[in-house]
């Protein structure tokens, strides 16, 4: 009996638009469409019977909605499996397929696959329950990624067992097993193996941090050049360049140049915390108030006359490098001498 797979994807991959359409509601359609169509070739004994699709900004802005809206379009076509993405590295996008992707485990008790760049988010946060296949970082890599996940879906129909090393997806979890020999055996015979230049597999790898040496200190505060950057989301009220709540896909740039504080006129568009102390006063997130009354006292040399800002929450780790390598160039260019950098 051939078996019955529904695909989720979002706005732009379903063809009704980009990011002028993140806010579509959920919706579904027989068979497959956008990428679920190079997916249905290569399944075995299986065929994608619908496509549900919502709009990212929406999905993620009403997750409490959104996900048992799209969790009952999914159950009306009785599926075997849910295939969801591939995401890549749009952040927004591979939290919805993950938060997808985890609840037709939990809830529905079937399996369900997805795809993602090691860094999107929504690997973080759902690799411990979805399968995840990792892909590369953008569309480019959809050739590579179909097989990557048909072939982990054709496998999982067919009932074979799957592992991470074999089948290529991150670790959803710890699995028990009886080892032959104790644990500090195998510590010592793997350092052993490290002192002696030897390759060994450790049993638990570490995360992988970056390290960033501290700058120098200011010499000469007093005439320094400081300037304001933030992730906490601070924006002129109205958030007039749409700066996304979750998964920030851009970062802004507003001129400050005779503006005292951050009391009026200014908003925060995060969406990770409540923003209500900082809608009042987004100095609280921003100290332009305090760096202001030490201009005027000299105790620096000049505030710079634009802040930079984008939304932390959830937003993939490549971008945010790229946003804080943009910035850097740009103040470095103009001679600032220091920054305040701020979160939420």
């Amino acid at each position: 009996m051939t078996k019955r797979v529904v695909h989720y994807i979002n706005q732009f991959y379903a063809g009704i638009g980009g990011e002028e359409k993140a806010d579509t509601k959920p919706f579904k359609e027989d068979g497959p469409k956008g990428p679920g169509l190079g997916l249905n070739g290569p399944l075995e004994d299986a065929e994608i019977v619908g496509t549900v699709v919502c709009g990212d900004s929406y999905f993620n802005e009403n997750i409490d909605t959104a996900l048992p809206e799209v969790l009952e379009m999914i159950k009306s076509y009785e599926p075997d499996l849910v295939i969801a993405g591939p995401a890549f590295n749009a952040g927004r996008y591979g939290m919805a397929a993950g938060a997808v992707a985890s609840e037709v485990i939990t809830e529905l008790g079937i399996p369900a696959v997805t795809g993602m760049y090691e860094e999107n988010p929504g690997k973080e946060m759902y690799s411990k329950t979805a399968y995840i296949v990792p892909t590369g970082n953008s569309a480019a890599s959809m050739r590579k990624a179909i097989p990557a996940i048909s072939g982990l879906v054709n496998k999982i129909l067919a009932g074979e067992d799957v592992t991470p090393d074999k089948d290529g997806y991150f670790p959803r979890h710890r699995q028990n097993y009886q080892a032959e020999e104790r644990g500090s055996l195998r510590a010592v015979n793997m350092l052993i193996k490290k002192l002696n230049g030897e390759e060994f597999t450790t049993e638990y790898p570490m995360p992988e941090f970056d390290n960033v040496d501290p700058a120098p200190a200011l010499k000469d505060l007093k005439n320094a050049t400081i300037a304001l950057v933030t992730s906490g989301g601070v924006v002129p009220e109205g958030n007039p360049d749409h700066i996304e709540s979750s998964s920030a896909s851009k970062f802004g740039a507003y001129n400050i140049e005779g503006v005292k504080n951050f009391k009026d006129g200014y908003e925060s568009a995060h969406g990770g915390y409540d923003t209500t102390y900082a809608d009042e006063d987004a100095d609280r997130v921003l100290p332009l108030d305090i760096l202001r009354e030490k201009e005027e006292a000299g105790e620096i040399g000049k505030v710079y006359n634009t802040f930079f800002t984008t939304v932390g929450n959830g937003t993939a780790v490549a971008s945010a490098r790229q946003y804080g390598e943009e910035i850097a160039n740009q103040l470095k260019e103009d001679g600032v001498d220091a920054v305040i950098l701020t979160s939420t």
